[in-house]
């Protein structure tokens, strides 16, 4: 059992598990305090993005973690992703993947890390679909979703699986930490376009940047941002 997620606040409603991880980590949390909840009224994923499943059947949660490391929205990710089987991958820079029946890729997982470096803690937030029935989904969901297809009473499996993998994931050197997304990067090799930048990806530099070699020639690496396939 993973010493993460301990002491564990469980809410059967929340606005944002983010958001009170954070007000505990403020307080003072100790590392690995872990909050869940049923559901969430106003879950967020990367610039203010909502996050939306139906009550019960998603994987939300959220970690007060001290010291974090700066790779650590990677980290979660390749956690995530073996958490989750061999078939799911990383798509940088916070999303967890699976390739649809036409070759697109389906959001399995988001990740949400958000700290104060300054105090020395993260909150990382999790949201990942275990038992979402896809068309229960918002319409506008339905061709970019994807689901563990699980029972909900598998939820708390799920989640020790997860917290297990990241305890795992976050004593690796950053060597093989990089190394391991690379082994499940969803993006190499893809036509990417940005809107400001296209190109193809060509995996992260060992600060956790997206390297894409550009269309002209050279190359660029990007810190963040959203990133869609291109239509190469």
């Amino acid at each position: 059992m993973s010493a993460l997620g301990r002491p564990h606040l469980h809410l059967r409603e929340a606005g944002s598990t983010n958001a009170r991880a954070r007000e505990l980590a403020g307080a003072g949390a100790p590392h690995g305090t872990l909050v869940t909840a049923s559901f969430q009224a106003s879950g967020r994923g990367r610039q203010g993005r909502s996050w939306e499943a139906p009550p019960g059947q998603a994987l939300l949660m959220s970690l007060v973690l001290r010291e974090p490391s700066d790779l650590l929205p990677l980290a979660a990710g390749v956690a995530v992703a073996r958490a989750c089987g061999p078939e799911a991958q990383v798509k940088w820079p916070n999303d967890v993947v699976l390739t649809g029946p036409e070759g697109g890729l389906l959001k399995l997982a988001g990740i949400l890390a958000e700290g104060r470096p300054q105090e020395g803690w993260a909150v990382l937030g999790i949201g990942l679909n275990v038992a979402v029935e896809i068309d229960e989904l918002p319409a506008e969901l339905h061709g970019s979703a994807a689901t563990l297809g699980l029972p909900a009473a598998e939820l708390p499996a799920v989640r020790e699986r997860v917290l297990a993998e990241l305890e795992a994931v976050l004593a690796l050197p950053d060597a093989e930490l990089l190394e391991a997304w690379r082994g499940r990067d969803a993006l190499l090799g893809r036509p990417v376009d940005t809107g400001e930048v296209a190109g193809v990806a060509a995996g992260v530099d060992g600060v956790g940047r997206l390297v894409v070699e550009l269309e002209g020639g050279g190359r660029t690496a990007l810190d963040a941002g959203e990133v869609h396939l291109g239509s190469g």
